[in-house]
């Protein structure tokens, strides 16, 4: 009966490490990377727009350019930590400075969804897809 313990011990321990390269590869493998040109469309109570958005991933941080008719061009930073990302910029509005914040995740299908705050000014939602 020992003996038949410690056999399925070690069977058992062999599986794990066995599945152990897989679980790692897959770990690796989930890490997103969002650099490139993305669409975004963005929804808040004053409209719609449909601004461009061109990111630079290095490890978890982002830098990149917004442009949109409404607030211009603007150099952005932010951070991607797994699938979660956010990202910001200045900007002025008929003259009010405002701090433009998006919050968001990097979904399975590879777009971003999340929430855009508008310098407390306005608040809404966004979805991107890669160009």
């Amino acid at each position: 009966m020992l003996r038949l313990r410690s056999y399925l011990a070690a069977v058992a321990i062999a599986s794990v490490i066995a599945l152990l390269p897989g679980t790692l590869l897959a770990q690796a493998s989930s890490k997103v990377d969002v650099t490139g040109k993305w669409q975004f469309t963005v929804t808040t109570g004053a409209g719609t727009g449909t601004p461009t958005v061109t990111l630079k991933q290095q490890g978890d941080s982002i830098s990149g350019r917004y442009s949109s008719q409404v607030l211009g061009e603007r150099d952005l930073k932010g951070t991607i930590k797994d699938r979660a990302i956010n990202f910001s910029f200045e900007t002025e509005v008929q003259g009010t400075h405002l701090v433009v914040k998006y919050t968001g995740r990097v979904e399975a299908d590879g777009t971003l969804k999340g929430e855009v705050d508008l310098g407390g000014q306005a608040t809404g939602t966004f979805k991107a897809a890669r160009e």
